[in-house]
């Protein structure tokens, strides 16, 4: 993908959420989601990757105005916490909410400034607007990128599945196919690769670890 396809992407993303925000506020809706309980079910896939360490630091990139930070102090968790986000509305509405302390931060960007122990991506690959199919995979894969060099431990996404019925997709969101996206990080980041499709929404969640820090 190129500079200028990546600068075109990261503008419309940004300026279609925060569109969402002015419209909806901080709800499920101000970042595109259905409904809170819908935005729970996503958020609980990725504790199968960081419950079990619950002072792990995680960068959150995507993070919209903080909703996920709520949810892993509700179950326990305890890591600093760093929040990206391409649209500054949003970072703006997350630092109102939620403050910053010493155990979380909130950035403007698209790139992780220093790794964690856990990076994930909740949403970002959905609205692809009228970007085609092989540039918004290009996007996607040099993001799981980030993703994987962001996370020391481990890292994990989500993104809507061509499995969801036909009649049920938008025009302007992006569906993968899951197996090739696993077939992809099983090739490109190793063995310890999980794709969860059983949650009840149309999409799908990659967890990946890092082989030095399995057993």
């Amino acid at each position: 993908m190129t500079d200028a396809s990546q600068v075109r992407i990261l503008s419309e993303v940004a300026a279609y959420y925060t569109a969402r925000l002015e419209l909806y506020g901080t709800t499920a809706r101000g970042v595109d989601w259905n409904g809170i309980e819908s935005h729970q079910i996503r958020h609980r896939q990725f504790l199968r990757l960081i419950e079990d360490d619950r002072d792990g630091s995680i960068i959150d990139l995507g993070c919209g105005f903080g909703d996920f930070l709520k949810f892993l102090r509700s179950t326990g968790h305890r890591g600093h916490f760093m929040g990206y986000d391409v649209a500054p509305s949003m970072i703006d509405a997350a630092r109102k909410l939620h403050g910053e302390d010493h155990d979380r931060s909130w950035h403007v960007g698209a790139s992780p400034e220093a790794a964690a122990d856990f990076a994930i991506a909740s949403g970002v690959f959905n609205v692809r607007g009228d970007v085609g199919d092989d540039i918004w995979l290009g996007y996607i894969r040099e993001t799981v990128d980030v993703l994987a060099r962001a996370g020391r431990k481990g890292f994990g996404f989500n993104v809507l599945s061509l499995s969801s019925d036909p009649d049920r997709r938008r025009p302007n969101l992006y569906y993968a196919d899951p197996t090739l996206m696993l077939g992809y990080c099983l090739s490109r980041y190793g063995r310890s690769v999980a794709l969860l499709q059983d949650y009840g929404l149309y999409e799908f969640t990659v967890l990946v670890r890092h082989p030095e820090t399995t057993t």
